[in-house]
């Protein structure tokens, strides 16, 4: 399975990132931080770049696993938290997730990297229900969700658990429109 490569999510998450990570004082580089899904790795290496070191990158692919180690990150190979130290918590986790629908033309060998279930937001969800549990007392999430992933599902999810929710950035494409939000409880 060929690792995903940067795309238009990926560079409009990569964007909300660093504007985020810019409202940080220097000595706040210790914050720890959680690139779930992480992929060509170019979220943890935006982090990386503005002098921040605890990053966790966490993916289920093996391949994956494999590149990011070679970057010199800390990795853990797990579906969502599976694998993650149910004591571990981050101040921050950022999520480029799977978005799209159940597409049977879809080559098998891309699914994992794009497809999240039949309804396009399984595997959000799925994260939104564990994550909070991983957050810090002050801890955020930067997630990216699609138009093509019944976002309005997304966000009724989102209220159910009681997270707070922030608009960051947005963008229109030919066929769908990427949101960057921000979540904290």
């Amino acid at each position: 399975m060929a690792i995903y490569q940067p795309a238009e999510d990926s560079y409009l998450l990569k964007e909300a990132l660093e504007n985020y990570l810019k409202n940080f004082k220097s000595s706040d580089t210790k914050l720890k931080i959680l690139d779930m899904g992480s992929g060509s790795g170019i979220q943890a290496e935006t982090c990386k770049k503005l002098k921040f070191e605890n990053i966790t990158a966490a993916d289920i692919d093996p391949e994956v696993i494999k590149h990011l180690k070679k970057s010199g990150f800390k990795v853990v190979q797990t579906d969502l938290f599976s694998k993650i130290n149910k004591k571990d918590k981050f101040d921050l986790i950022v999520f480029n997730p799977p978005y799209l629908p159940e597409d049977k033309d879809e080559p098998e060998d891309s699914r994992l990297a794009t497809t999240a279930g039949k309804e396009g937001n399984e595997i959000i969800i799925k994260f939104l229900k564990t994550a909070k549990t991983h957050l810090t007392e002050k801890g955020v999430i930067l997630l990216l969700i699609s138009s093509l992933s019944k976002p309005n599902s997304i966000k009724k999810q989102i209220k159910e658990l009681n997270y707070k929710l922030r608009l960051l950035a947005n963008q229109k494409l030919f066929f769908e429109e990427l949101y960057v939000y921000l979540l904290r409880t």
